[in-house]
């Protein structure tokens, strides 16, 4: 029989916990790389439906690799990127208060894709100071159960961590609902009092490269953004 070596339960310890977020790890790109093919899908389907049409909607997909896509749609970015990273919800979560994670803790480890949206033309006038906005984050566990924190549309219907599943109809719908709030999701003329005072470098830049940021909302934050989660 071998002798237990001093250090032993603090390794297995390590090698099990770095395995299962491995697990989670592989199942989140997986997911994402779902999410990649039905954006592409949708590209093409646009194009069926509208490649003829005289008026030339802009309709997009750019896989910018392993971890980020981007869709281009009219005036609108959406952004997605998935995160390195495998997170557990904190401890006064909602999620953590359902019996679906009380009965196994582990159920709490997720990884996350994030959904950013910028205006598409921030982009083409390389405009490094506007705004873009965190609009949704999808958290996915070992069993790929999801849960979305997110703004109207994309976060309202996809809060049942229980009972949601992850397959390709459900990230259909997170990417319809995600587009749907871009669209209502309107740009404000910025205050008044923010744009009276200019300088003169300001002045000098050609319009497209001015510093004065523009955005949808200027001064909004994505309030799930203080959520504590940690790694």
């Amino acid at each position: 029989m071998m002798d237990v070596l001093p250090g032993d339960d603090l390794f297995e310890g390590i090698r099990k916990k770095a395995a299962f977020k491995q697990d989670i790890y592989k199942l989140t790109v997986a997911t994402f790389s779902m999410f990649k093919s039905i954006l592409n899908e949708m590209v093409a389907e646009y194009r069926v439906r509208h490649g003829n049409e005289k008026l030339q909607i802009s309709f997009e997909y750019h896989d910018k690799g392993e971890f980020e896509a981007e869709l281009k749609f009219g005036s609108d970015v959406l952004i997605f990127m998935m995160h390195t990273n495998v997170f557990e919800f904190s401890r006064d979560h909602e999620v953590m208060k359902t019996s679906y994670v009380r009965e196994e803790p582990n159920r709490s480890y997720c990884g996350i894709i994030m959904i950013f949206n910028f205006l598409a033309d921030s982009f083409k006038y390389n405009r490094e100071n506007d705004l873009g906005y965190l609009i949704g984050r999808i958290f996915v566990n070992k069993d790929s159960h999801y849960f979305i924190e997110g703004k109207r549309e994309v976060g309202q219907l996809y809060n049942n961590f229980q009972t949601s599943v992850m397959d390709r109809t459900a990230a259909r719908q997170v990417i319809e609902s995600a587009m749907r709030y871009t669209i209502n999701f309107d740009l404000l003329t910025p205050p008044y009092e923010n744009m009276k005072e200019v300088t003169v470098a300001d002045m000098q830049s050609t319009l497209d490269n001015m510093k004065i940021a523009t955005g949808k909302r200027l001064g909004f934050r994505f309030q799930g953004d203080h959520e504590e989660i940690k790694s």
